[in-house]
């Protein structure tokens, strides 16, 4: 018995989400004509969404009291007919266990200060956050000393993914750059994974396919890996090789914001090394990203 209600509970809390957002319209707002009449509800009646919606009025009377389950594209309709935004539109699959079909709207990305001054304060560790389709938004001096100064790049180009294949200087940077570059068309098929229509992650695949041969070739194959730990080897051509190992951490604000750190074991060459690119960052006064990201 309990297993059967605790089953109802997202029916049921379907049911009160179309009742409320359906309360909140009137029928000007939807199109339909006013009589003049009292109305006996507040906002529309369930067989004025229904009509709406195509369906019949007992149907969305059991869709509304949990009594069954809406196909998602009835759900699909039912969200045009609600005027429901894209959060309310993800929230309705949800409760119906449906997958929304399509991406969502996503704004532009930002950096929390918080995040920001996390970096700034890693004056000894290089350190980026990167968010959608590798898009780089923050980065701290050291890290701008260790791969590029990334504040001469255009925000728009300012994409790991297509700075590692569009940047010459990469190729000799990484003392791997194949499986370098690998791992990041891995991961930016993942991304797509997530985001199929995207459109900057597609024209940036079309760009960087049309480009590179290699990419094509490694996007073709379809692998996927996810941001998580790993080691490369630099040859910088300021203080030489570096042996880095590299974490990823998740951002708790933005999900889709990671922040990736470079280090050293204490006492290692690279160690050593890494210092005293910090401080020739710190007398060259390599810009930082800025607090908004």
């Amino acid at each position: 018995m309990l297993g059967s209600m605790t089953a109802n509970v997202p029916l049921n809390e379907l049911g009160e989400f179309l009742k409320k957002r359906r309360s909140e319209l009137s029928p000007r707002t939807v199109g339909l004509p006013e009589t003049g009449k009292p109305r006996r509800v507040a906002g529309l009646r369930r067989e004025e969404v229904a009509q709406l919606a195509s369906i019949s009025t007992d149907y969305y009377t059991r869709l509304e009291q949990g009594r069954m389950q809406a196909s998602a594209p009835v759900l699909d309709v039912l969200a045009q007919v609600l005027h429901l935004d894209d959060d309310e539109r993800g929230y309705l699959f949800q409760l119906a266990g449906k997958t929304t079909g399509r991406s969502r709207r996503r704004g532009r990305q930002k950096v929390q200060p918080q995040l920001q001054r996390v970096l700034d304060d890693l004056t000894a560790t290089p350190a980026i956050v990167q968010g959608r389709r590798g898009d780089i938004l923050a980065w701290n001096a050291l890290a701008a000393a260790l791969v590029t100064d990334f504040s001469r790049i255009p925000e728009k180009h300012r994409n790991y993914p297509r700075i590692i294949f569009t940047d010459p200087v990469m190729r000799s940077l990484y003392a791997d750059w194949k499986t370098s570059a690998h791992i990041a068309v891995a991961q930016l098929r993942m991304e797509a994974a997530k985001y199929p229509e995207d459109p900057r992650l597609i024209e940036l695949v079309g760009e960087l396919s049309m480009r590179d041969k290699q990419f094509a070739q490694w996007w073709g194959d379809h692998r996927v890996a996810a941001r998580t730990v790993g080691t490369k080897t630099l040859n910088h051509p300021g203080v030489g090789e570096l042996v880095l190992d590299w974490d990823t951490l998740t951002a708790n604000t933005d999900p889709d914001q990671h922040l990736t750190v470079w280090t050293a074991a204490p006492g290692s060459p690279t160690h050593e090394r890494l210092r005293i690119l910090a401080s020739w960052a710190a007398d060259q006064n390599l810009p930082a990203s800025s607090p908004l990201g």
